[in-house]
């Protein structure tokens, strides 16, 4: 088992996709600290890793204050001895759009996801800089993240800032030896549950059943275990090269997304006054927009969602 001896906190692991990276670092001989919000949860995540011949311990406490950060870092050290990975997961949504978005809804979206993200990640690697121990940092960034989507200003701002982050942090930890990346996931959710266009493959999975190639090929959509492979392997020895990435992973469809570069570049002695970017400009932008939101493409027949 590639993560024999090492230690691993997963945010948000109660359920979901949380625990499919749990579950898989697991497999793979780390020692888990299981996290959620729910008590009930969080024990029941760690029976599964227990009952499947793991070893983890569970903290009830909601992401985003440095003392539950603290709190997961101390955990692990005092159970297992050391912590070598950290996954950052925990997450909620409160999706509005712009002008029914509240500051509440806000706020809330962004704590967990953006200030949790920065002070489990400062925890984790004050404790590896310490220690000397060149340890592993992941992620999880998202598809509005990187392109924006409808009635999610707070969500889109908190990916887009983790990837940022873990762009800083590469500079930043790189003299430590450790690593930090970005996933990218596309997976059945509960949230994806409640979309039409995926209720083929999400049926598909509930009985049991591959989803169609459609989904795992075409759309790079799959099931939590397909993202899951990404998290451990980022985690181990073998992705000691690897830093400052944003890595896509769904379905069959493994993908390394660009950092942000400009498409075109144009100079004007003296500078872009209005009447320059009047008579040229635009239509240097303009030949040049860049799309946002993501493009599904359109169902077969065959996969449209029923009546």
């Amino acid at each position: 088992m590639s993560l024999n001896g090492k230690v691993a906190i997963v945010t948000g692991s109660g359920a979901g996709l949380g625990l499919a990276y749990a579950q898989e670092l697991a497999r793979q001989g780390a020692k888990v600290v299981i996290n959620d919000v729910n008590e009930e949860v969080t024990s029941q995540a760690v029976e599964s890793i227990a009952s499947a011949g793991g070893t983890a311990v569970g903290v009830t406490a909601a992401v985003g204050s440095t003392e539950t950060a603290e709190k997961l870092v101390n955990a692990a050290v005092e159970n297992f001895g050391t912590l070598d990975i950290l996954v950052n997961n925990a997450g909620i949504l409160r999706d509005r759009s712009l002008l029914k978005m509240s500051d509440d809804d806000f706020d809330q979206v962004i704590n967990v996801h953006l200030r949790g993200t920065f002070t489990c990640v400062r925890a984790a690697f004050d404790y590896f800089k310490n220690n000397e121990i060149k340890g592993r940092i992941v992620t999880i960034g998202s598809p509005t993240g990187q392109r924006g989507n409808f009635g999610q200003t707070n969500y889109a701002a908190a990916k887009a800032g983790i990837v940022g982050m873990v762009r800083t942090w590469a500079l930043e930890m790189k003299r430590a030896g450790v690593t930090v990346n970005a996933i990218i996931p596309v997976a059945a959710t509960a949230m994806t549950e409640t979309v039409p266009y995926f209720s083929a493959a999400i049926e598909a999975d509930k009985a049991g059943e591959a989803m169609p190639d459609f989904f795992r090929k075409d759309l790079g959509f799959g099931t939590a275990a397909d993202v899951a492979g990404l998290v451990a392997f980022l985690s181990s020895d073998d992705a000691a090269n690897i830093t400052g990435q944003a890595i896509g992973v769904g379905g069959d469809r493994l993908q390394v997304w660009g950092h942000p570069e400009p498409v075109v570049t144009e100079y004007l002695e003296g500078g872009w006054n209005y009447e320059a970017l009047k008579a040229n400009g635009r239509s240097i932008v303009e030949d040049n927009l860049q799309e946002v939101g993501e493009k599904m493409p359109e169902l077969p027949a065959d996969l449209q969602p029923k009546a």
